[in-house]
């Protein structure tokens, strides 16, 4: 009896695997369909007016740069760089005329009520657009208070991204003033 019950539970685990695999497997596509249209919600909201996006290999030597959509107005710019905690991933929108036109962070694992306010601080935010890859931290922006390291990595990622797209970029292949 003993031996007929381990072998129903066994059966049963297997059924409900394979049920979950199929599942998985059913819904993967949708997932990332799901993750595509999110992308493209955001990248409209960053440079709107600005697709199709397509992504570009990038060959240059700026560390900050993980990867490169072209669109018809202007570039989005997916960055990671330090930050006091982890990295930043940020996705920057640049012009064709190099100017920053939007940002958004993604991605970031910083201090909560210091350098999380990167992710929302409007007046801190507000200092990156129409800058192109001239922000210096103390100098030419305000840093998010009790958050410097944080605030030179969101500068350091906008000024990568303008670099690139005003070929102040040389190594990346992208010409001066607008790729």
């Amino acid at each position: 009896m003993r031996e007929k019950s381990l072998t129903w539970a066994v059966v049963v685990i297997a059924a409900a695997f394979l049920i979950l695999l199929a599942l998985s497997t059913a819904l993967a596509p949708l997932g990332a369909e799901n993750a595509a249209a999110e992308q493209e919600s955001i990248f409209q909201t960053l440079l709107p007016g600005g697709g199709p996006y397509v992504e570009e290999s990038y060959s240059g030597e700026d560390v900050n740069i993980s990867k490169i959509y072209r669109g018809t107005t202007g570039y989005i710019v997916e960055t990671v760089t330090s930050g006091y905690a982890g990295d930043i991933t940020m996705l920057v929108a640049v012009d064709l005329q190099g100017a920053v036109v939007g940002a958004v962070v993604r991605d970031m694992e910083e201090t909560f009520g210091l350098g999380m306010e990167a992710l929302s601080d409007a007046e801190f935010l507000s200092q990156l657009v129409w800058s192109q890859g001239d922000l210096t931290v103390g100098e030419t922006m305000d840093a998010i208070t009790g958050a410097t390291v944080t605030s030179r990595a969101v500068a350091n990622a906008v000024n990568s991204a303008s670099a690139f797209v005003t070929g102040a970029d040389v190594s990346s292949g992208a010409t001066e003033w607008g790729g």
